[in-house]
């Protein structure tokens, strides 16, 4: 059976984005590598360093900044992460000056927030509703 070991977010600059995944988001650098003019850049979460690496890939390919900019303008996230705690997360990333689109709502059986993360997505935090 197949499983998930990376996915990928596009990004405007990998260097602005690895900084924020790491400096503000808290995950750490599994892999970068040169590759000519970009780098193989993934990043993992400090809790799961074996788990599911993120690639943090350039957006050149023609058809990704339409994409991007489209799915953002409708306010649809890229992707989703999972957290603790929907609103605590939500106030440490706001003292860091993250800026988000949607502020901690309950969906159903969870509670979620969408961030912008300075590289053209907007990213979803989840996590279940408390009882």
């Amino acid at each position: 059976m197949p499983r998930i070991t990376m996915t990928s977010v596009f990004v405007d600059d990998q260097e602005k984005a690895h900084r924020f995944y790491t400096d503000v988001l808290g995950f750490v650098t599994k892999d970068d590598i040169p590759m000519g003019e970009h780098r193989w850049l993934t990043v993992v979460s400090p809790d799961d360093p074996d788990g599911v690496q993120l690639v943090l890939e350039p957006d050149e390919h023609p058809a990704a900044k339409p994409f991007k900019a489209g799915i953002s303008a409708d306010g649809i996230p890229f992707t989703v992460f999972g957290v603790e705690d929907v609103a605590a997360e939500f106030e440490r990333l706001r003292a860091l000056g993250v800026t988000f689109t949607q502020e901690p709502a309950p969906m159903g059986p969870f509670v979620t927030a969408v961030l912008d993360d300075t590289c053209g997505n907007l990213i979803q935090i989840a996590s279940p509703a408390q009882p």
